[in-house]
């Protein structure tokens, strides 16, 4: 029997020491689709990411796979290599480390136990990457991040998405920083790149404004550590609307997992 294709989540749980986090989420995400988590601050939607990642400071229970395979089991490098890719909220400066030597160390990292690709060979990769994208070569000189514009940092994260070519991508506020200019250009690389290679997309985001980009199939409302409502993009629509207090509020703050909203299937 074939396996089936997904990224899936069931009941998972996050503990930092012994303060819960998340409290039981599930959700699947097939190739192609795009799911965006949102919720008030403190909610546990960054948390969700770190957790499937295989950040260290949490202590996860639960299940997660993708494709078939449980992801809990492996460490951060075997779930990259798996097809997993995590764009950070505000992705650290690195002095002294270049772009160009960052990106052929991650690029292999990800090609491994396969020989690591010429300087020569990355470099053909990575310039074809950066046209589709409208980026300056100039880019691969500057030392990683280091004085980026919030623009600059985020397009640096696609630009990694579009090399390692993940099956599922995890997106941390990546509309965090950016004007709407920056916003309307990434929104558009992001989209581009998930129309063509149709990986899964999860959006993390506080606003609705990035999603009328992203154009999500399904939307989430994570509060206290539980979904607590999904629906369509018109949940989104209803939240930047109403706010959060009127779901927050109806749902229960000790939210249990709610059915799809009166607007979505």
């Amino acid at each position: 029997m074939a396996k089936k294709s997904e990224l899936s989540i069931r009941a998972l749980r996050t503990f930092i020491g012994d303060k819960p986090i998340l409290r039981g989420v599930s959700l699947q995400i097939r190739p192609g689709e795009i799911h965006a988590v949102m919720g008030p601050n403190g909610s546990g939607k960054s948390t969700l990411c770190h957790a499937l990642v295989g950040d260290p400071n949490f202590k996860v229970e639960g299940g997660a796979s993708l494709d078939g395979k449980d992801l809990l089991g492996l460490d951060i490098n075997e779930r990259s290599r798996a097809g997993l890719f995590l764009s950070f909220q505000t992705p650290p400066a690195v002095p002294g480390v270049s772009v160009a030597n960052y990106l052929r160390t991650i690029y292999n990292a990800a090609r491994a136990p396969a020989a690591p690709i010429s300087i020569a060979e990355f470099e053909k990769i990575v310039k074809q990457e950066m046209a589709a994208l409208r980026m300056d070569e100039a880019f691969l000189d500057r030392y990683l991040n280091d004085g980026f514009s919030g623009g600059e940092k985020k397009r640096c994260e696609t630009l990694q998405m579009a090399l390692l070519q993940p099956r599922y991508v995890l997106l941390d506020e990546i509309d965090s920083g950016l004007d709407v200019d920056a916003l309307k250009i990434i929104s558009h690389d992001i989209m581009r790149l998930q129309k063509e290679r149709k990986f899964g997309l999860l959006v993390i985001t506080h606003y609705a404004r990035i999603l009328q980009y992203l154009k999500p199939d399904y939307v989430h409302v994570l509060n206290r550590g539980r979904i607590i409502q999904s629906g369509t993009a018109a949940l989104a629509a209803r939240i930047e609307k109403e706010g959060y207090d009127k779901i927050v509020g109806k749902e229960g703050g000790e939210g249990g997992m709610a059915g799809l909203d009166e607007e979505g299937a």
